[in-house]
């Protein structure tokens, strides 16, 4: 999976319609050359162990944004972690 084909399979579903827009990129100073996908396990607060794509930031972005994302496997919903 790469960040491209995670972006396409979250606008496709639309149960994300804002996180890839141009918009809330620029208002984070993110791009997508910035981003990289790798599978992970996390819990959540309802949850434990929901795999996941960790879509992360290969550097920090504005006011050193550094979080990474998470989507369901099966459904591309954005997933919270429970730190």
């Amino acid at each position: 999976m790469t960040p491209s084909e995670l972006k396409y399979q979250v606008e496709n579903k639309r149960v994300e319609p804002y996180f890839f827009t141009r918009q809330t990129m620029r208002f984070f100073g993110d791009t997508m050359a910035n981003y990289g996908v790798r599978s992970a396990t996390v819990d959540t607060h309802t949850q434990q162990d929901v795999d996941v794509w960790e879509l992360y930031r290969k550097r920090p972005v504005k006011h050193g944004l550094q979080k990474s994302a998470y989507f369901d496997k099966k459904t591309f919903k954005q997933v919270h972690a429970k730190i």
